[in-house]
């Protein structure tokens, strides 16, 4: 991409230049290794010395952030948002190139649009509609009846079961596997003669994955027992976390990397959970609550909520629990002491 002047960007961003507005700048780059010609954004405290120390031609900031004497800012509002909307001009997507690889296996009766791409050992299964520019890359697998709406990106190696639907502008990154089978068995005490065994439940429903969300590399989303597991629109998914069978995601929620949620489980709007927490099954996530980092949910969270810790409960009561645990030894020592007090004063009472 050509360069753009640091006065033309940030009028994109809705920002304003303090220093010269017509330095040219041709990408973006880190505080540490950002030159002249490039880029950089500031919006965490504990880079403040990468960021007096950076050699970058211009940096992002928030409005009211002090900057050192000559360095030249663009100051707007919500730093990191403006600097990825930059970043996604100087990093724009690869063009979709139609069409279907001769290395690929595409069913008669599947529906690709001509507009979409079709890379090399992608199969697309009987009854499978693929929309337009539609990019399914490398090693894709779409099973019979599968879904896939517009502009979506499947990268290598993902896996969508039968009757899954996708909408527009899904990204699946690479390992993504949609409507694997939910975890379900009956234990059959009698079983057929061989003694007890584990009967496994028919995981009869789909998935619906619906507009605008992405899901990391090597998450699974289970199909439903019956009906459908859900991930609603913006909803944003990191790498290595299960959804399992029957869940709801709702609209705009996030979940960290490693987020294991069981089965029949709703999340409402904007809830975000953070890496490696945990929740049961059959309970729900009220809107824009918050679960902390390796947090283990077992109950019921209201709207709004922030809960840390396992159990969990209130992030305050966590933080106030987890001071008090940092001195148990002290306090250990000091109720012995004071048992020992107590014991001679007793002593020193008996008649």
């Amino acid at each position: 991409m050509s360069t753009r002047t640091l006065a033309e960007l940030a009028a994109l961003v809705g920002g304003g230049v303090s220093g010269d507005g017509q330095l040219a700048i041709g990408g973006v780059a880190p505080l540490e290794t950002a030159g002249p010609g490039q880029l950089s954004f500031f919006a965490n405290r504990k880079y403040r010395a990468a960021f007096e120390a950076s050699r970058a031609g211009a940096v992002v900031v928030e409005q009211d952030e002090e900057v050192p004497a000559g360095r030249t800012v663009l100051r707007a509002p919500g730093a990191y948002l403006a600097f990825a909307r930059i970043s996604a001009l100087f990093n724009p997507p690869a063009p979709v190139e139609p069409g279907v690889s001769p290395q690929a296996a595409v069913h008669p009766s599947a529906s690709v649009d001509p507009s979409a791409q079709v890379g090399p050992f992608v199969s697309v299964g009987p009854g499978a509609v693929v929309g337009p520019r539609t990019v399914l890359h490398a090693g894709v697998q779409l099973g019979a009846g599968v879904r896939v709406g517009a502009d979506c990106l499947l990268y290598q190696n993902v896996v969508v079961r039968e009757r899954c639907v996708l909408g527009d502008r899904v990204a699946l990154q690479p390992g993504c596997v949609i409507g694997s089978d939910g975890f379900g068995y009956a234990l059959d005490l009698a079983g057929d003669g061989g003694g007890p065994r584990h009967f496994k439940v028919p995981q009869a429903g789909h998935v619906v994955i619906e507009d605008d969300v992405e899901i990391g590399a090597n998450s699974c989303v289970d199909r439903a027992t019956l009906g459908t597991t859900r991930v609603c629109r913006g909803a944003k998914i990191d790498n290595l976390v299960q959804v399992a069978h029957n869940v709801v995601v709702g609209p705009l929620s996030i979940l960290a990397s490693q987020v294991g949620i069981s089965g029949s489980t709703t999340l409402g709007m904007g809830v975000v959970c953070w890496g490696q927490a945990g929740l049961v099954g059959h309970i729900t996530v009220g809107d824009r609550a918050n679960v902390a980092a390796q947090a283990g949910v077992a109950h019921d969270v209201g709207p709004g909520e922030r809960v840390a810790g396992s159990p969990a409960k209130s992030d305050v009561a966590w933080a106030r629990n987890s001071a008090a645990f940092d001195r148990l030894t002290d306090m250990r020592r000091e109720l012995r002491a004071l048992q020992k007090q107590v014991a001679a004063l007793l002593q020193e009472r008996k008649p």
